[in-house]
């Protein structure tokens, strides 16, 4: 069962949080979802089998500008620690692991490089490197849409949401094991893409700017274990950004599927949990 919560923050801010609870279990092993774009924040029920399975709780929130979280334009992939630790101190959770998928597996590498006396571990799955990666064609391998979208993003505001009013999305952006996947369990993803869509695109516009834009932080500062997983085959987000964040992160052990694209390599998920339960271990976090 999944509980939600609205969270108003100091500055006026108000946060939508989720959380499968239940509380108070001596060897819970939380985990915090970052969902990718456009999504809102529900965490990944396809995962809850094995969640529960391992004996992890799922807290999450929606990030500003979906769901029933506030818009906070300026926003940097830095940002979502302060937000974090925010849902975490009002839910009773001192330290936790996390764990993003797309954009947001940044965003949860931003939770572990900036609050490392909480964050345990990480897992980033079909995540995005720096735009400004020294040595790294961003772009190279992106299916045209995915691309176009954010070179609209990195000409600024104006040009990303002139973009928005009328993308489309392009179905060579995912690959034939992708749609497979979206038949069977990762169909989900209807459940959490269509509400954020139906809301606008101020959550997209965000997201993307933060996505070209400076992070707030080294991903070679990184501390705690960080495990990446990707897809060879993914037009989205091309495995060679992770490779660039293994390379950079001394923390970091990489997973490359040789046959997946971005969503069907979230069919490994299960083992990257396994990963986490084996690195934190039973005692509880």
């Amino acid at each position: 069962m999944v509980s939600e919560v609205d969270l108003v923050l100091a500055d006026g801010r108000t946060l939508h949080a989720y959380d499968t609870g239940p509380p108070g279990e001596a060897d819970a092993l939380v985990v915090f979802w970052h969902h990718g774009t456009p999504n809102i924040g529900t965490p990944p029920e396809p995962l809850f089998a094995d969640a529960a399975r391992l004996g992890i709780r799922w807290l999450s929130l929606d990030r500003p500008g979906y769901g029933g979280s506030t818009p906070r334009p300026g926003r940097t992939m830095a940002s979502v620690a302060a937000d974090v630790s925010a849902v975490a101190d009002a839910l009773g959770v001192d330290r936790f692991a996390v764990m993003g998928h797309s954009s947001g597996g940044p965003h949860a590498l931003a939770c572990a490089a900036l609050l490392p006396e909480r964050v345990v571990a990480a897992v980033a799955v079909a995540g995005l490197a720096p735009y400004a990666a020294e040595g790294l064609d961003w772009f190279a391998g992106m299916a045209a849409g995915g691309e176009a979208s954010l070179r609209a993003a990195a000409a600024g505001r104006a040009a990303k949401e002139e973009y928005e009013t009328g993308a489309e999305f392009d179905p060579e952006s995912f690959t034939a094991a992708d749609y497979s996947a979206l038949a069977g369990p990762w169909a989900w993803f209807d459940e959490v893409v269509g509400p954020a869509v139906a809301a606008g695109g101020a959550g997209a516009v965000d997201d993307d700017l933060a996505n070209v834009g400076p992070w707030g932080f080294d991903a070679a500062r990184l501390t705690p274990p960080v495990l990446l997983l990707h897809g060879e085959r993914d037009r989205m987000v091309p495995a060679s950004h992770s490779r660039w964040l293994a390379r950079r992160c001394s923390t970091a052990r990489l997973r490359l599927y040789r046959d997946d694209g971005h969503i069907s390599v979230l069919d490994h998920a299960p083992a990257a949990l396994d990963w986490l339960r084996e690195t934190v271990g039973h005692t509880g976090v």
